[in-house]
């Protein structure tokens, strides 16, 4: 699951640096109906999941919405087969 959490995060930090430099060039306002609010939340359930304790019914459903989140990536040279859900 680490490189997986690795790979979300390096994607979410890309997709952030991207949006900021969006928003630098055009003005914030061309972000307004664009910046997918999944960004911003991506780094929490990481978060979580790494600090759950393996036998929480709940660290299963956190890794699970990982795999799910982790596949908006798919088409990326560094994703994974094994992290479809």
């Amino acid at each position: 699951m680490g490189d997986l959490l690795g790979f979300l995060r390096a994607r979410n930090a890309q997709d952030n640096h991207a949006y900021a430099y969006v928003a630098q060039v055009f003005g914030p306002e061309a972000l307004l109906d664009r910046h997918p609010p999944m960004l911003d939340l991506v780094d929490q359930p990481a978060r979580e999941h790494a600090a759950a304790d393996p036998s929480d019914p709940r660290s299963a459903g956190l890794g699970y919405a990982l795999l799910v989140l982790a596949q908006s990536y798919a088409g990326r040279p560094e994703y994974r087969e094994q992290w479809c859900p």
